[in-house]
């Protein structure tokens, strides 16, 4: 049930937090901005959460590139993402949160065919140094937590290579950078293969006349 996120949310509508409709907001939006709008919508489609929801975590004091790591626990855990956000706020790290509800450090490993530099070396490094069965051993600092959390979100999103969203982020990327930059690449290959599916259609309707 999602009786109390969805009470906080209903007040948050209430007491006017998203009183102007996108329509209005798209309009004013900066680029910044409309990249981080975007990452909210990539990441309200991934884990099947409206906008509104992932606006009210955001509100609540969790960054950006935090958010998906509340809802990937949440769906994880089984819990609504306000429990997630009341341990956060409450002090807790994300690894303490993990290990409350009998999730370790495996259910954070992406697969990756090179050798992960900054910022996902350390992590890597703790997996690498153990064997497969004692990965939930390992304690994974914040950092490292959110890093494999946006990068497992927006590979399986886009079902893009978890090396090149790598090496996007050692260039210094933000993820909402990044998941625009996918999103604009994916969204061209897209258009390019339509062009040249009407160009094929075109040629063979003239060869047939």
């Amino acid at each position: 049930m999602k009786t109390g996120f969805t009470k906080t949310i209903t007040l948050a509508l209430l007491a006017g937090t998203f009183s102007h409709s996108s329509a209005d907001v798209d309009v004013s939006l900066s680029a910044d901005e409309q990249g981080i709008k975007e990452f909210h919508l990539a990441i309200g489609n991934h884990f099947e959460s409206s906008e509104k929801e992932v606006l009210i975590v955001k509100e609540r004091g969790i960054p950006d590139d935090d958010l998906p790591v509340v809802f990937f626990l949440a769906r994880n855990a089984g819990v609504e993402p306000g429990v997630i956000i009341e341990l956060r706020l409450g002090g807790k790290s994300w690894m303490d949160i993990s290990l409350k509800y009998g999730l370790g450090a495996a259910i954070y490993y992406v697969e990756v065919k090179g050798d992960p530099g900054p910022p996902y070396g350390k992590a890597y490094g703790h997996f690498k140094k153990k064997n497969r069965k004692e990965w939930n051993a390992i304690r994974l600092v914040d950092s490292d937590i959110v890093n494999l959390v946006n990068l497992k979100f927006i590979s399986e999103h886009y079902g893009y290579s978890a090396d090149e969203v790598i090496k996007m982020r050692s260039s210094g990327d933000s993820f909402a950078k990044i998941n625009g930059k996918i999103k604009q690449a994916k969204g061209k290959a897209k258009a390019d293969k339509s062009a040249k599916k009407t160009v094929k259609a075109s040629k063979a309707k003239v060869k047939n006349k």
